[in-house]
């Protein structure tokens, strides 16, 4: 794990975080990462409500699949800010698309949030992938590649702190991200 965005241990609320609410819990990084999965149990372990923004979308306007092919990804995306504004409520936990990074609104709205990125391995995220559902890996694994490459990048520089799911159970990582969320007051 990292130290917060301020570079400070514990550096406490953010600028613009209301005086005694827990900022939401954002959980962002490549497809197949497992940022559902994580943000599910972390958000039954902390005793908060869990959002998982696809899902939203889907709920609201169809599988993803459908929404890119008759209405593209510009549509897409616009429906996946809307969903993420309205998640990252004060002490949510909420699992973010891998591409929802790419919205500047969403990235200023995360400046206000404990942003986690969960990573994963190659091998595992092909594994995670296979059998389709996700549109922009349609051609498999070279995609999520160029696409986890592509975003990197945003994702470090939004994170507060780092977990990987290739290889550790999820239950470790809920562990590990309840000990430095207590560390630091959150």
């Amino acid at each position: 794990m990292t130290a917060d965005r301020s570079g400070e241990a514990g550096a406490g609320p953010r600028p613009g975080d209301e005086a005694g609410t827990v900022p939401p819990i954002a959980l962002i990084g490549p497809m197949a990462a497992g940022k559902s999965s994580l943000g599910r149990k972390l958000a039954a372990r902390l005793g908060r409500t869990f959002a998982d923004t696809d899902r939203l979308v889907v709920l609201e306007h169809g599988p993803i699949p459908e929404l890119f092919a008759k209405h593209g990804e510009p549509a897409f995306r616009r429906w996946e800010a809307d969903a993420v504004r309205r998640a990252l409520v004060p002490g949510a936990v909420v699992a973010l698309g891998g591409g929802a990074v790419l919205d500047e609104h969403t990235r200023a709205l995360l400046a206000h949030a404990t942003v986690v990125l969960v990573t994963v391995d190659e091998q595992t995220a092909e594994r995670r992938i296979s059998g389709g559902g996700r549109p922009l890996v349609a051609d498999g694994i070279a995609s999520w590649r160029r696409i986890a490459a592509e975003r990197d990048p945003i994702y470090r520089e939004l994170a507060d702190t780092v977990v990987d799911s290739s290889r550790t159970p999820m239950a470790q990582l809920v562990d590990r991200l309840e000990a430095w969320l207590a560390e630091r007051g959150l």
